[in-house]
């Protein structure tokens, strides 16, 4: 059924194709088989998924609906269905460690991203949690991403491409420092949104606070508890911002079948934590919140050891993050950018069938002169 706006002249947005519709060439798909186990892989005409159960030919589901049931060439039965966009993250290639789905959540309704904003983001990394935020602002809004490496950051175009069957209208994408990039790149006030995903947010609060609209929000997805002390401490000491608070989400599914209603023996713990804050306007002070004073009196040594002063110590490994070698990165470009183009060729079918669509219809609605309807 072709795309009908509410209101008529309205655009199609950005990456519905890939979502409606029979499935096409170049889309992913998941193949379900009957213990449960998932495969995901991009349709492409003439290719065979192969597995110890035997074979299930491409052909078989190209121009075929979403949510089948299909068997292959010894009796096995699979579900076919088009990837979630937490599906999708979890299986696309990546070189940065993704943003959890239960953490994507959060950090859209958190940070308060909305249709139209102007998010600025840093780092890129794999596209994850940028694919969600330009779900959110959708094509009128506008991300700024910014990523220092350039190989992850050809894995996020690969990723975003594919998921959204071409470039979104929203996104652009810098590489480089954002500390100093972004700067130079906008006037101040510029992003009604900031989100952040790096190793030491706390260098970017003055950055934060020339480029955000007062009332704005700052929200900081970082590892370890240490990072979020001093984060949280430098945005205390800038005074620029208020209405501070930190939180983690765990997420643990139930296992439900019949009168066995349980929770799942495993669960996704600690991933992140978030802390959000708002920026005040120019020549305010936050309000000092009246409340008994129950901190107790560190020593500069006690401070030293918790969030040492030595910015060496500062790296991934100190964190227990592992960067991805370049070598496996490019690997991850490389397959990131070949399911764009095939997303590309499905996304270009799309719009030779609306096209047809609507020429057939032009031709029946059609009145011969001097008809009435």
């Amino acid at each position: 059924m072709p795309y009908t706006p509410c209101t008529p002249g309205t655009p199609r947005p950005t990456g519905l194709a890939a979502r409606r519709g029979p499935l096409l060439a170049g889309q992913r798909v998941q193949l379900t088989d009957e213990k449960g186990k998932m495969n995901t892989i991009t349709l492409v005409p003439g290719e065979v998924f192969h597995s110890h159960q035997g074979y299930l030919s491409h052909d078989e589901l190209i121009g075929g609906p979403d949510g089948v049931v299909v068997t292959n060439s010894l009796g096995h039965q699979y579900r076919v269905l088009r990837p979630l966009l937490n599906d999708f993250v979890l299986s696309m290639p990546r070189g940065a460690t993704v943003v959890y789905p239960k953490d994507s959540g959060q950090i859209l309704q958190q940070a308060d991203i909305y249709p139209g904003a102007r998010v600025l983001e840093a780092g890129a990394g794999s596209g994850g949690l940028t694919m969600s935020l330009l779900q959110a602002v959708g094509d009128q809004g506008q991300v700024h991403s910014y990523e220092r490496r350039e190989d992850f950051a050809d894995i996020a175009r690969g990723n975003i491409e594919t998921y959204f069957a071409g470039p979104h209208p929203g996104w652009h994408l810098h590489l480089g420092d954002v500390q100093t990039q972004a700067l130079a790149d906008h006037e101040p006030g510029s992003f009604d949104r900031v989100v952040l995903d790096m190793l030491a947010p706390w260098e970017c609060v003055e950055m934060v606070r020339e480029l955000l609209v007062p009332g704005g929000v700052w929200l900081t997805y970082v590892a370890t508890a240490t990072q979020l002390s001093r984060t949280a401490e430098a945005i205390r000491e800038s005074g620029s911002f208020t209405a501070t608070r930190a939180s983690e989400t765990m997420m643990r599914d139930w296992h439900v079948e019949g009168l066995a209603v349980r929770p799942e023996h495993r669960m996704i713990g600690h991933t992140g934590f978030l802390l959000v804050t708002r920026r005040m306007a120019d020549h305010q002070e936050s309000l000092q919140l009246r409340k008994r004073d129950k901190s107790e009196k560190f020593s500069d040594d006690d401070i030293e050891l918790w969030t040492p002063s030595d910015e060496a110590r500062w790296v991934p490994e100190e964190h227990g993050q592992r960067e991805a070698k370049p070598k496996r990165a490019r690997k991850e470009a490389r397959a990131a950018t070949r399911y764009a183009q095939h997303a590309a060729t499905a996304q270009r079918t799309t719009q030779v069938t609306t096209q047809q669509h609507s020429g057939e219809l032009g031709e029946n609605n059609t009145q011969p002169p001097g008809s009435t309807a």
